[in-house]
């Protein structure tokens, strides 16, 4: 099950990545990164950004090193996680 859903993640990653001006026509600019991330092309960035962060966390979980990297990160910042 996990697989597919990872396959699903890079898939919506890989879309948002190629298909950035289809997003922003239907869905239009965000103000944030248009302020944050650049005059003109902010909200392309962001989109792209994201999109890429889905892939790399998709194959991640995939390969299961997306549990392995949580389980030494969390627990730092959360000392309840501790097992």
């Amino acid at each position: 099950m996990k697989i597919i859903i990872s396959l699903i993640m890079v898939l919506v990653g890989f879309l948002m990545t190629w298909k950035t001006e289809w997003i922003i026509e239907n869905f239009g600019k965000l103000p944030w990164p248009e302020e944050h991330l650049g005059s003109s092309g902010g909200t392309r960035l962001f989109y792209k950004l994201i999109g890429i962060l889905l892939i790399i966390l998709g194959f991640m979980a995939m390969t299961g090193l997306l549990g392995d990297i949580g389980r030494a990160i969390l627990p730092r910042y959360f000392s309840s996680l501790t097992l």
